[in-house]
């Protein structure tokens, strides 16, 4: 009689399967757990919040036109005004907000379009700006845009526009409190004239803290002597302060409202301005009958000053069916690092480069003129 033997004892690691089953169930586990966790990340990271802003085309408003409903420049009666055609368009920029946030999806989405600039959002808002604090800067820039705007322009028509010094502020517990008021003109300091709001700086510091100087202000049309004793700085004490913050004011000959609301802010719409100030008070069409856009910040000396976003204005421009862009000469290279949109760009420096290279193109729109290209 045979007797089979018992099967040999299997070892260990020769019984596999149970657990390499376990092993591979961890091992899809824990796959699974880290595909979750990338999209996870993937979908925080799409809403978040990154520390950049946007830069996009805004709205143009014609200078020569309307806005709100009323002259976005009106002459005071009396003043002899000439027909305009065409149009001398501002331009803007869409920016988000201090307290606006961009996602990242936003984020890559202006990476993408050539129309949008993605920014570091403490290269436009001081750290800590609020939206209030950001609204009183823009419109404090508005409004000395549409100060210089008026100056440049009379003054490039022939006009003598002086310069005078204006009190902006009178610091509360300061030398000149319950002395001096904003709106002041100071035309004089211990009977030297003085234009300027340096030339005023300039005059008060040859005093010693505690002098007493001698101010002529006019005041509602009225001048008078005042005197007040100044008070050291704070930083410094052997430097005389009046307690006052200064600016430039000017006698003008004309006067010109600008009626652009509080909806816009900023400086660089000086130039457009100024450009339909001039256009208004001249015989003739500066525009040629076309369609003008432009930007550029100015001074009442007439200098051209460079601005931010001139590729988003273009692009707001172009949108808008203009055939001719003014670019200020530091932003050309920027101007023309893309796509002209078929605008003719011009480069000035100076409203009377810019008159020029208008008045040239009206009378040829094929004329040479300085440009960006």
């Amino acid at each position: 009689m045979s007797v089979t033997p018992p099967p040999p004892p299997v070892a260990a690691d020769h019984e596999p399967w149970v657990g390499h089953e376990s092993s591979l169930s961890g091992r899809y586990v824990t796959v699974v757990v880290a595909a979750l966790s990338t999209i996870m990340l993937s979908l925080v990271a799409f809403i978040l919040p990154v520390p950049y802003a946007t830069l996009e085309p805004g709205p143009v408003f014609d200078t020569l036109g309307e806005f709100n409903g009323e002259p976005m420049l009106a002459v005071q009666d009396g003043v002899q005004t000439y027909p305009t055609d065409g149009a001398l368009d501002f331009t803007t920029v869409s920016v988000t907000s201090p307290s606006g946030r961009v996602s990242f999806t936003e984020a890559l989405a202006a990476w993408f379009n050539s129309d949008v600039k993605l920014v570091p959002k403490d290269f436009l808002y001081p750290e800590g700006e609020t939206v209030e604090q950001s609204d009183a800067r823009s419109a404090a820039q508005l409004a000395s845009s549409k100060d210089n705007s008026t100056v440049a322009a009379l003054r490039a028509l022939g006009y003598d526009v002086p310069e005078q010094v204006a009190v902006a502020e009178v610091l509360k517990d300061g030398a000149s409190a319950d002395v001096l008021e904003a709106g002041d003109v100071i035309t004089s300091v211990n009977g030297t004239a003085v234009s300027t709001p340096q030339q005023a700086i300039d005059v008060v510091a040859t005093a010693t803290p505690g002098d007493q100087v001698s101010l002529v202000v006019s005041r509602d049309g009225v001048s008078q002597e005042l005197a007040v004793t100044t008070k050291a700085a704070e930083d410094d004490p052997d430097v005389p302060r009046i307690g006052v913050s200064l600016t430039p004011t000017f006698d003008l000959p004309i006067q010109i409202d600008n009626n652009v609301g509080d909806s816009v802010g900023g400086p660089s719409a000086g130039t457009m301005f100024a450009l339909a100030i001039y256009d208004l008070l001249t015989p003739g069409s500066l525009t040629g009958g076309q369609r003008i856009a432009g930007t550029g910040e100015i001074t009442p000396e007439g200098q051209v000053g460079a601005i931010g976003g001139v590729r988003q204005k273009m692009a707001g421009a172009h949108a808008d069916g203009a055939e001719i862009f003014l670019v200020p000469a530091e932003n050309c290279a920027e101007a023309a690092d893309g796509d002209d949109f078929g605008m003719t760009l011009v480069k000035i420096t100076t409203l009377d480069d810019a008159i020029s290279s208008l008045e040239t193109l009206a009378d040829d729109p094929d004329a040479k003129v300085p440009s960006c290209s």
